[in-house]
């Protein structure tokens, strides 16, 4: 049984350094300076909305987002889950707090920021029935050449 957790823990770590979402936003603003890289922020419900899902299981969990978001973007995921189960940090959930008071007044989700490296919003959207390759476009639309 031990081995059997060890193994569950290793993969979901695997999956979220594979993924490479921050914990932190100001290091995901840190990193994003240092690295000339603009941020994807997420404003989901993970365990309530039903678009959140869609975006994560098709779009955030793709092989050809993961690539991308590696070679151009840092990606911070402000989750607010319901169930308690899956209930965060309290200092998790402050943050992602002051994130919708200023990101997402309107309380949209999911709702997807793409913000430059300063937290300048570049541009927003929400789910979009398409490819994965065809949000990557979307989100690089945002910047302007």
């Amino acid at each position: 049984m031990k081995n059997y957790l060890l193994l569950v823990l290793l993969f979901m770590n695997t999956v979220l350094l594979a993924q490479n979402w921050q914990s932190n936003f100001q290091e995901a603003k840190v990193i994003a300076q240092k690295e000339n890289k603009n941020i994807v922020l997420v404003f989901s419900g993970s365990d309530w909305c039903a678009p959140c899902m869609k975006l994560e299981k098709n779009i955030w969990m793709s092989d050809v987002f993961k690539a991308e978001a590696e070679k151009n973007w840092v990606t911070y995921k402000a989750d607010f889950p319901k169930k308690k189960a899956n209930q965060l940090a309290p200092e998790l959930t402050e943050q992602n707090k002051k994130l919708a008071e200023k990101y997402n007044k309107g309380g949209s989700f999911p709702l997807v920021v793409l913000l430059d490296p300063n937290g300048k919003v570049l541009g927003m959207t929400g789910f979009k029935n398409v490819s994965a390759e065809e949000y990557i476009q979307l989100l690089h639309s945002f910047v302007k050449k």
